[in-house]
């Protein structure tokens, strides 16, 4: 069941968020301070031996080599360093203030910055934390560049291949580590407002922060205004409505079950279609308002309310002919729900039963809104006088929920992802998808925005669907926006490629982390 508002409403700053007991606890908010790879700029390095300070990465790398016959590059490939091996060796020789002979006739094992510490950066902003290890040799002069010109393609091809893992690895470790520091912060916040608790009892609710979360994505169903807004949205509620009344076959004498009822509209849709027999149910504590709605529409004795999580309860069937829900969250996948469809669905659908909706669509485009980018982004560069650029490191990688004007699309949309609730599985509610914008306007791209369709479909007589996009009539839903940074310029006719990465927050299953890859850049954002 999607919902207006963020699930857990306005005690969400409330919550004592779970203290992550990984090693990624260390990570130092500086560690993203970088959510778009910034376009090469002059720079200031101190040398890592001494008090020099040069112009570039490389600069300083030859200064190591020539004045303190130091090659790092050797140092990387004989220890075969990835990225985190690299960044701890950078803060252990700053943090340490060793002087070049700690890099000589070390050990293979165990290198002396193995700690977990040593994630954390020692400089702000040193721009050697910033440089991929693997492009250090590229941009370096051949005569410090230790691998030959003549290397094979094949090693060539390998190189590239692992650098491609690491960075995989890399994108999710730094993911998990932003969501540690956005709970930290809420934790933080916890203890300055209620000082007065006892530590003891702070632990405990660290303790079961998750289960209190759970609860409180149902308790935010307990709100009225929520239902309401869903209701009044007509695109939504019609849609499921004309599906149901526009094919009474399909209904006819089943059993049916609705997952996530909340008033029970759809569940009372289906009895009237003619269903023989519905099961609603919900865990959220609006069932006790629908047992009522169900009594004085007197269909009590064709709709079974249930209170409950469907993981939880045992229907009073063993099989169901069709199952129907509205589950969908922000940008499709957000809330998580349709896990709990699926869960139905393998456990109670029947042979030859349906889910409906059927398919759904996920589709991208680009968008060209400066005003809005001015609003969002710039505004943050001169803030009643005060500089506070730094608040776009947080303010970008928050995926704002809003509704896009459908003047400021630049593209034509495309679909990065069809799922079709009958036959998915758990697995693929998280993707990667390449994908290709065509655009339309010769104009500078400020943001990609994402939306999604559903379609009633199988088995259908009259099909319905309904969109979610800018195109179209509004609904609560909105579209989601992934506001770019830095904004770059497009040409009509051109291919914008890119890719995108869809996957569940491990620390918040019901939210989602999404990265974007466009123009060689890398941005990450959450959906929460």
């Amino acid at each position: 069941m999607a919902e207006y508002t963020d699930p857990r409403g306005d005690a969400a700053a409330e919550e004592m968020p779970e203290l992550s007991d990984g090693d990624d606890d260390d990570f130092d908010e500086d560690v993203w301070q970088s959510m778009e790879e910034e376009d090469s700029q002059p720079v200031t390095v101190t040398c890592l031996f001494c008090d020099r300070l040069l112009n570039s990465v490389p600069a300083t790398l030859q200064h190591c080599t020539e004045e303190h016959q130091v090659n790092l590059v050797d140092v990387i490939r004989k220890h075969n360093l990835d990225d985190y091996g690299y960044i701890k060796m950078i803060n252990f020789i700053r943090s340490t203030k060793s002087d070049a002979s700690c890099l000589t006739g070390l050990p293979d094992a165990p290198l002396p910055w193995e700690s977990e510490d040593f994630l954390r950066p020692v400089l702000q902003d040193d721009p050697l934390l910033q440089t991929d290890p693997e492009e250090l040799c590229e941009s370096l002069s051949p005569s410090m560049c230790p691998t030959s010109q003549s290397e094979s393609h094949g090693a060539l091809q390998q190189r590239a291949q692992a650098a491609e893992e690491r960075a995989r690895l890399s994108e999710e470790a730094l993911a998990r580590a932003m969501d540690d520091l956005h709970k930290l912060k809420l934790l933080a916040q916890d203890l300055v407002l209620n000082a007065e608790t006892s530590k003891s009892a702070k632990l405990g609710a660290v303790a079961e922060l998750r289960e209190d979360e759970d609860e409180a994505y149902f308790s935010s169903y307990g709100h009225y205004s929520i239902h309401e807004e869903m209701l009044k949205d007509k695109v939504r509620t019609e849609s499921y409505r004309d599906f149901m009344y526009r094919n009474p076959e399909v209904f006819k004498d089943k059993v049916v079950l609705d997952v996530g009822c909340g008033t029970g509209i759809l569940a009372m849709f289906a009895a009237r279609a003619g269903a023989k027999k519905v099961i609603a149910v919900d865990q959220s504590g609006i069932i006790y308002q629908a047992m009522d709605i169900v009594r004085f529409n007197q269909l009590e004795d064709k709709i079974t309310l249930i209170k409950g999580r469907i993981e939880d309860i045992t229907l009073p069937v063993e099989k169901v002919d069709i199952i129907i829900s509205e589950w969908m969250g922000y940008f499709l996948l957000f809330e998580s729900m349709l896990d709990s469809v699926l869960y139905a669905r393998d456990l109670y659908l029947a042979d030859g039963g349906t889910v409906y909706p059927d398919l759904c669509n996920i589709s991208l485009a680009a968008v060209g809104d400066s005003q809005k980018h001015q609003d969002h982004i710039e505004f943050w560069d001169d803030v009643y006088g005060f500089n506070m650029a730094c608040m776009k490191r947080v303010v970008v990688p928050e995926a704002m929920v809003e509704m896009v004007k459908a003047d400021t699309l630049i593209s034509e949309p495309t679909v990065i992802q069809t799922i079709d609730c009958n036959t998915v599985c758990l697995s693929e509610l998280e993707f990667a998808s390449d994908f290709c914008l065509k655009i339309t306007n010769t104009t500078e791209c400020t943001a990609i925005v994402g939306y999604f369709d559903i379609f009633f479909d199988k088995g259908c007589g009259n099909k319905v669907m309904f969109s979610t996009g800018p195109q179209v009539t509004k609904t609560h839903w909105k579209q989601t926006v992934f506001l770019l940074e830095r904004p770059f310029s497009v040409q009509a006719g051109e291919e914008l490629r890119g890719k995108i990465t869809v996957r569940k927050n491990k620390k918040d299953p019901r939210a989602l982390l999404i990265s974007l890859q466009l123009r060689d850049r890398k941005l990450f954002y959450s959906l929460q």
